[in-house]
């Protein structure tokens, strides 16, 4: 079966073909993290979402190259630099070390490459030197250099390529310096910002004078730079499409660096919003969530994972509690499966059954449908369990099902659970257990069984003896 995504660009779910014409090398951009603080659980959606489709266009046998940047500076940046009177690397630094200890939490595959943008001024420069000399940015009275919207639209390109966009009604023709400004308004974007004594120490020198990049041209010049003027596919949220994503496809292609017949970028994905317990997040109402928030109150990576996994990416999504406790119970519910099924596998290997790799990946091929692919996990898991429970399957038949699950989770990357370390004092406890079952006294068994229940920890006897079980 092809596999099919939804195109920003085309409004339509469409077969994904890479431009390498072999088809095997796929170019991936994901907007990263502006590093003025510390990434919220909105964030992390888009970033799992990055993960799970690079895992599954390697899975379909593509070598994916993945570059997610990290915006190390712009307004906000500079802003905190000012009141922390420390470095732009120095308290970007902490930001950054932060937000990749969490994608490791969340068991996201690191990137190929994660350019910041401050290592990357020179190709900022040329680029926006490439697009004045197009005749499409202008140095304006205060030396910052815009990029003219009425220009590149009147060289017969389209600005509003991501979102149809109503010039009529919207506010044209302004000016803004801000990195971002007003949905309603269709405005030349800076490129290049002059520098002002509020930046204190962090800019550059430019054919214009001292400034700084604006935030829309950094991502065009890392990306073009690190997979070439035209690429596969770029993700970002869905707050993203306009005006950054747009200015990027304006300032990219209005530089006229690709290809005949090609654009800056050939398929773009979004993901949806993400509320928690049902409203936007905000401080204010103390739905407001970095992981270690989350962390904090006992909630473990995977399951946090788990959750942002179980809907569409499409689909804006509420992020509840409740949610992760069920989420514990889902994957508690897969482990405790996997587990049976290693018993009775023993050393025992063989290649992977088909029927759930099939299943999960009919499900992903259109669209990512993850609700579809769960669905098909937890039927497989039901039917695992009718086997183990009639002591139907053989070592080998065990093993083939273990081998699917890891071909599945190689995609969905929640992992296996923890050893749970047992303490001492309940190991002593568990052999006294054996000692009274061995010698017919069942009231102290029963006795240590519910001592044992009491400490949050169940005994479950199995052919092969009694495991302990962390309720």
């Amino acid at each position: 079966m092809a596999l099919k995504f939804f195109n920003t660009l085309t409004r339509s779910v469409e077969e994904f073909v890479p431009l390498d014409p072999a088809g095997k090398q796929v170019g991936m951009y994901c907007c990263g993290p502006t590093v003025h603080d510390s990434a919220h659980i909105g964030n992390f959606r888009t970033f799992v979402f990055a993960d799970l489709v690079r895992r599954y266009l390697t899975f379909k046998g593509l070598t994916v190259r993945h570059v997610m940047n990290i915006t190390d500076v712009e307004d906000k940046i500079i802003a905190r630099v000012r009141a922390a009177n420390v470095s732009l690397r120095e308290y970007t630094g902490k930001y950054e070390a932060a937000f990749f200890e969490d994608l490791k939490i969340l068991s996201c595959l690191p990137p190929h490459d994660t350019p910041r943008a401050t290592e990357f001024i020179p190709e900022i420069i040329a680029l926006v030197e490439k697009l004045m000399a197009r005749g499409l940015a202008y140095k304006a009275t205060d030396g910052s250099v815009y990029f003219s919207i009425d220009k590149y639209r009147g060289c017969g390109c389209v600005y509003g390529q991501l979102l149809k966009l109503n010039f009529d009604e919207m506010r044209a023709g302004e000016r803004v310096k801000s990195d971002e400004y007003a949905k309603e308004s269709v405005a030349d974007f800076a490129l290049w910002k002059a520098r002002v004594p509020e930046d204190g120490a962090v800019f550059w020198p430019s054919p214009w004078g001292e400034g700084r990049p604006g935030w829309h041209i950094e991502c065009s010049a890392m990306a073009m730079k690190l997979l070439g003027p035209s690429f596969d596919l770029h993700l970002g949220g869905e707050d993203l499409i306009f005006p950054h994503h747009e200015d990027e496809i304006a300032q990219s292609e209005g530089a006229h660096l690709q290809p005949p017949g090609q654009r800056f970028v050939k398929h773009w994905m979004h993901g949806a919003h993400l509320l928690v317990e049902g409203k936007k997040m905000s401080k204010s109402l103390g739905n407001f969530y970095v992981l270690r928030d989350l962390t904090a109150k006992g909630f473990t990576g995977r399951e946090i994972r788990y959750l942002l996994l179980s809907a569409h990416y499409r689909g804006t999504f509420n992020f509840t509690l409740d949610g992760l406790h069920s989420a514990r119970t889902s994957l508690a519910r897969i482990d405790e499966c996997l587990t049976k099924l290693r018993e009775v596998a023993g050393h025992a290997e063989a290649p992977a059954e088909a029927s759930l790799v099939t299943a999960v990946s009919a499900a992903l091929d259109e669209d990512l449908n993850i609700s579809a692919a769960w669905g098909a996990i937890f039927e497989w898991v039901g039917q695992m369990n009718v086997q183990l429970a009639a002591n139907s399957l053989t070592p080998a038949q065990a093993a083939a099902a273990l081998a699917a699950w890891r071909t599945v989770d190689a995609v969905l990357g929640v992992g296996a659970a923890p050893e749970a370390e047992v303490p001492a004092e309940l190991a002593a406890l568990l052999e006294q257990r054996q000692a009274a079952r061995k010698a017919k006294d069942f009231k102290r068994s029963d006795a240590i069984r519910d001592e044992l229940k009491a400490k949050g920890w169940v005994i479950e006897d199995t052919p092969k003896g009694p495991r302990f079980k962390k309720l």
